[in-house]
């Protein structure tokens, strides 16, 4: 297949990243690229979604990664999967013999091995310059459901319409459903049986990167889960703050023990991202010290600092992506560096092992099997989003009343913009539209 034929096909199928903020696959299509790495972490603690996807569907994926890397003119696709996955390790070592550029490359069981920069060098060795993208060192990366539905979109011309979702903790049958996009976070608990308890919160996401949701949230391209836990988990009230008395918290506690530093991800991996020079100007209300507030502009919230790190409970990683919002707001933009960073010389003694972070956070107990269920999830009422990726919202494509049927375009691309298309999920009548959402009753 030709680049640009790939290329059209992936932006036409609306297809956006799975794994987190949702860009545009479209456009990480690179000949730039000499190594096309698929991201099978698993970052997120508890998450299932993605090992999952892969052993089922190993040859699909493989099939699509071949495709991409022949039409890119790239050397080699990496299969990265953590070795903890046995039966997805498994899965891939049966199909990967067919496809002479690819090769596996196993991942260590720590957070956030799923953070792309992290990944890269995991299985290339090649450390990207702050500020940068992945491409900078010739590497482009996909999740392993966005290389599922590129291969969906090759061979049957099938747009996105649906999504894996995994649902844990606080419910009676944690499992991992493939549903229309637009089903409600409500109807994804009930296909579960319910809450365990009634004091309890809804986490959009992971416990390191999410954030509180409510029932009424809906499923988008880029949901991978959603956390059910109580009130009085770790997890709930680190994320519980107020901006505010988070500073104050931060002038009267903060001991600089420098922790949140030892253990930043990226500044082991040599970029200047000091937490523990920022909570300073913090404490100290020194906010002109320019290189501590510009570095902590790289800083990519991966929640260590915050969430493992700091004895005292503070909160640097909210702390500097409160700032960070702020500095965008003011039209300020990160400056990529031209140089990678030297790789800290202990590194490999300061990951942060999976099971450890779980246990600090008390979420061992809910550490189960969440099975993939193949039953077809039919909801009777779906909020497809128009903006479900980084870019442009899709622009509205439908009117109330309008019947429509499932892969029908619900909001278009706009040409010449960062953007994909969205697709109707399921067969109904269009009950409310607008340059939001479209609201849709299932036939």
């Amino acid at each position: 297949m030709k680049f640009e034929e790939l290329k059209d096909i992936v932006r036409k199928a609306g297809i956006a990243g799975c794994g987190g903020a949702g860009f545009p696959a479209y456009a990480k299509l690179d000949k730039r690229a000499d190594t096309i790495v698929l991201n099978c972490a698993e970052c997120e603690p508890l998450f299932k979604v993605h090992r999952q996807v892969l052993e089922k569907y190993a040859y699909e994926i493989c099939y699509a990664l071949d495709v991409i890397t022949k039409a890119v003119e790239a050397e080699q696709f990496i299969v990265a999967v953590k070795g903890e996955y046995k039966a997805t390790v498994e899965a891939v070592n049966a199909v990967l013999p067919q496809f002479k550029n690819g090769k596996l490359s196993l991942l260590p069981e720590v957070y956030p091995a799923g953070d792309e920069v992290i990944t890269i060098y995991e299985t290339t060795g090649r450390v990207v310059p702050a500020g940068n993208i992945p491409i900078s060192v010739g590497v482009t990366v996909f999740n392993v459901e966005t290389v599922y539905n590129i291969y969906k979109a090759i061979t049957d011309g099938e747009p996105v319409t649906h999504k894996f979702v995994t649902v844990a903790g606080e419910v009676k049958n944690p499992q991992t459903f493939y549903v229309p996009i637009g089903t409600t976070f409500e109807d994804l608990i009930k296909l579960c049986g319910g809450v365990t308890r009634e004091d309890v919160r809804i986490i959009n996401g992971g416990p390191m990167t999410g954030f509180f949701g409510t029932k009424y949230d809906v499923v988008k391209k880029n949901t991978n889960g959603i956390l059910i836990l109580p009130e009085s988990n770790p997890v709930v009230a680190r994320k519980d703050i107020n901006i505010n008395v988070g500073v104050t918290r931060a002038k009267s506690s903060c001991c600089q023990c420098h922790m949140c530093t030892d253990l930043c991800p990226r500044n082991l991996l040599g970029q200047p991202i000091k937490p523990n020079e920022f909570m300073k100007a913090v404490l100290t209300g020194k906010q002109n010290d320019i290189p501590v507030l510009v570095d902590a502009m790289y800083c990519v919230s991966c929640g260590i600092c915050e969430m493992y790190a700091c004895m005292q409970g503070l909160h640097p990683r909210s702390l500097i992506a409160e700032f960070k919002m702020n500095m965008r707001a003011e039209g300020v933009k990160l400056t990529p560096h031209t140089k990678p960073g030297k790789v800290h010389s202990q590194r490999e003694f300061r990951k942060v092992p999976m099971n450890r972070l779980k246990e600090r956070l008390g979420l061992t107990i809910y550490d189960v099997e969440a099975p993939l269920v193949d039953d077809v999830v039919k909801p009777k009422k779906v909020k497809i989003m128009l903006s479900q990726h980084i870019g442009a919202p899709a622009k509205l494509a439908v009117k109330k009343g309008q019947h429509i049927s499932v892969g029908e375009v619900v909001g278009e691309c706009i040409n010449d913009a960062l953007c994909v298309g969205v697709n109707s999920s399921v067969k109904g009548k269009v009950v409310d539209a607008n340059d939001k959402f479209v609201l849709v009753d299932v036939d």
